[in-house]
């Protein structure tokens, strides 16, 4: 992946979605209001019917509209990881309003069997402005899908799928003036009442996937194997544990500890964990975050190092093992290394103490000497340099 194929975020993608949500809703208008008028003049209820059908649709996509200007906020103290979860919370809703339709197209349709209309039949002018209803809808529908793929958001995809039960619930309209055209009353409303099965199955989709997102449920197992690929391919990682991940508003978050060689320097750490934090957000799918976490050696099961102690009460310690200790003045840095629940000691001394290999040598067993009876200090190495 590219930079230039890096997901939008922040004010571009807000304002490309709202790009996308105002064209519908300016689509929905036109479309409303030419199958209200064709309805009345053509005599077709069912038609009349889909056009109100219509205008409720700027319902949902008002809904849209603020949930993707107030989800693409960035972050702030009140909400450290963004706004992306309003999003979210705008999919859980839009998924209520399809459960809605559907239940209400399917208690409309019950009751036009049990009292059928004694209407006249409609004319081909209704028929007509049926048929392209379905193609505005279903057009409305691909840009939609194709858009929220693009700029990766959940509540565009939703709202697509609410176009895609508009163009079930006009083919219902076009088979059911078609029917009455040709003396056939019920058809519409036994159709009806199967794409009201539809849309209460789409919406109750959309709901779940947006609940599970709301509490926090992981990527899926593929993407996981990839984020793993990722990591592992980086120079330095041994091995990975206690990967978790979490979703809001479309992107994922990641959080993992990797382990790396345990005496490297801090800065060698820090440049892994930087690394492999750039590597799965290029190149592991939509993930808005990484949080990398560096290991020494594995504490997946358990901490071995937790109760050691930390750099001040070590050199106190060594403070006083090594006051006796002549070469100990010399010392020029301490550096401590927490392996496997000890912790080894690494003396850095000036090379001019250290004239003969014996020299070297005494100074390292007085000082291994002087900390053999502290339980929690492994060993002490000192290094001439």
């Amino acid at each position: 992946m590219t930079d230039k194929e890096i997901p939008q975020a922040g004010d571009a993608a807000a304002g490309a979605r709202q790009k996308v949500v105002l064209r519908g809703l300016l689509i929905n208008v036109a479309l409303a209001a030419g199958q209200l008028a064709i309805g009345v003049v053509g005599r077709s209820a069912a038609l009349v019917a889909d056009g109100f059908h219509t205008l409720s649709d700027l319902l949902s996509d008002t809904l849209v509209l603020v949930a993707a200007h107030f989800g693409a906020q960035v972050a702030d103290e009140d909400h450290p990881y963004g706004h992306a979860r309003i999003e979210t919370a705008g999919t859980f809703g839009l998924s209520l309003v399809l459960v809605g339709t559907g239940i209400g197209i399917a208690l409309h349709a019950a009751d036009a069997l049990s009292a059928p209309t004694r209407l006249a039949p409609p004319d081909f002018l209704a028929l007509a402005m049926a048929f392209v209803a379905i193609g505005v809808k279903e057009g409305l529908f691909r840009y939609m899908y194709r858009a929220g793929s693009r700029l990766h958001s959940e509540i565009l995809h939703a709202n697509a799928w609410h176009y895609r039960t508009d163009v079930f619930s006009s083919i219902v309209v076009m088979v059911g003036i078609a029917g009455s055209m040709l003396g056939v009353r019920d058809l519409d409303a036994v159709a009806a009442i199967g794409v009201a099965i539809l849309i209460v199955r789409m919406g109750a989709l959309l709901g779940w996937q947006a609940m599970r997102e709301l509490v926090d449920t992981g990527l899926e197992a593929e993407k996981l194997d990839r984020i793993r690929r990722v990591i592992l391919s980086i120079d330095g990682v041994r091995t990975l544990h206690l990967l978790r991940t979490r979703r809001a508003g479309g992107r994922a978050f990641v959080d993992v500890h990797i382990l790396v060689d345990g005496t490297i320097s801090v800065s060698e750490g820090h440049q892994i964990s930087e690394t492999v934090r750039t590597a799965l957000m290029r190149h592991a799918g939509n993930i808005a975050d990484v949080v990398v976490h560096i290991d020494s050696e594995d504490d997946e099961y358990a901490a071995t190092n937790a109760r050691l102690p930390l750099r001040a009460e070590v050199l106190k310690r060594l403070e006083r093992y090594f006051a006796g200790i002549e070469a100990a003045r010399a010392i020029e840095s301490v550096v401590l290394h927490y392996l496997q629940g000890g912790i080894v000691v690494e003396l850095r001394l000036p090379l001019d103490l250290a004239t003969t290999p014996s020299a070297a040598k005494a100074i390292q067993g007085q000082f291994a000497n002087a900390v053999a009876h502290d339980p929690e200090i492994v060993s002490v190495t000192a290094c001439f340099r």
